[in-house]
C-alpha cells in the first residue's frame, strides 16, 4: 500500500528537508502536497484525502492544532503527526491528547522520522488485519448494495471504537470515495454522517445518567477528547452537552 502524505511547515528549508527524508526512507509514504500555511494544508487535504498529515505546531494564520481539529472534522480517519521545538513541548502534549499519532522534535532526525513512520505503518497493518477478521468479507462477490449493508452493520457494532473508513474500503478493494457513494445511495447519508449520528444519539442517552461526566460520555461514544466531543455535539444538537443535560 502507498501512504499519501501532506506536509505543513512554514519554514521552507525545513519543509523541503523533511520531504526529502520521507522520500529517502522509501517506506511506502509519498508526499502528495506540501505547504507553508494551515489554510493551504486544509485545501490539500480536501484535494488529496491523504493518509497522513505532518504539521508544524506554530504557523501563521492557523496553527497546527487548529489545522488538525478542522481537518478531522471532515476527515476523521486522517493520521496526524506534529513537529515541535523544545519550547513547544506543552503544545505537543496537548496535541497527543487530541489523538495525534506522534510528534517529531526539531530538527527532525531521519532516524526519528523512520521510527514514527514505522510505528504508523505497523499500527495501520494491525488494524487492517483486525478489520479483516471482524468483517469476514468476500469482496470479490459482494455487490455494491451488499457492501454498503456490511459497512452499515460494522459501523453500527463498532461506532464507539476507532472506525477507519479507509481501512474498511480497502477490505473491499474500493476507494473511500466509492464506498461513500454506494453507502449514500443506499442509506441517504455518508458513512461518516451515519457514524456521527450514532455517536450523538448514544451520547444523548448517556447524558441522562448524572453519574457520568461529560468526558466519560464522550469517551463512551468514541470521542476521547472532551472539547472535540462538545464541539461535535453542539453542531448537531444546537447546544453543548452540559446545556443539553441541564435542560432535561
Amino acid at each position: 500500500m502507498e501512504y499519501t502524505v501532506v506536509v505543513a511547515e512554514d519554514e521552507i528549508l525545513l519543509q523541503n528537508n523533511l520531504v526529502r527524508k520521507i522520500n529517502k526512507l522509501d517506506m511506502g509514504f509519498r508526499v502528495v502536497g506540501q505547504t507553508q500555511t494551515g489554510i493551504q494544508a486544509l485545501d490539500l487535504i480536501e484535494k488529496y484525502n491523504p493518509f497522513l498529515l505532518i504539521t508544524d505546531i506554530r504557523m501563521p494564520v492557523m496553527d497546527g492544532l487548529e489545522l488538525i481539529e478542522k481537518a478531522k472534522e471532515t476527515h476523521p480517519d486522517l493520521t496526524c503527526v506534529i513537529i515541535s521545538g523544545y519550547s513547544d513541548f506543552s503544545y505537543a502534549q496537548q496535541a497527543i491528547r487530541l489523538h495525534v499519532q506522534d510528534y517529531l522534535l526539531k530538527p527532525v532526525e531521519i532516524s526519528q522520522l523512520q521510527t514514527v513512520l514505522a510505528n504508523i505503518r505497523d499500527q495501520y497493518e494491525a488494524k487492517e488485519k483486525e478489520i479483516h477478521s471482524t468483517m469476514v468479507v468476500d469482496s470479490g462477490e459482494a455487490s455494491p448494495d451488499r457492501t454498503a449493508a456490511l459497512v452499515h452493520e460494522y459501523i453500527t457494532s463498532h461506532f464507539a471504537e476507532d472506525v477507519n473508513l479507509n481501512l474498511i474500503a480497502g477490505e473491499f478493494g474500493y476507494s473511500q470515495g466509492y464506498l461513500t457513494r454506494i453507502f449514500q445511495a443506499k442509506y441517504g447519508q455518508s458513512p461518516n454522517q451515519y457514524l456521527i449520528r450514532l455517536r450523538i444519539n448514544r451520547a444523548r442517552t448517556l447524558l441522562e445518567d448524572q453519574k457520568l461526566s461529560i468526558r466519560q460520555v464522550g469517551e463512551a461514544v468514541g470521542y476521547p477528547d472532551q472539547a472535540y466531543f462538545s464541539r461535535i455535539f453542539k453542531r448537531y444538537m444546537g447546544v453543548s452537552p452540559q446545556k443539553y443535560r441541564g435542560g432535561r
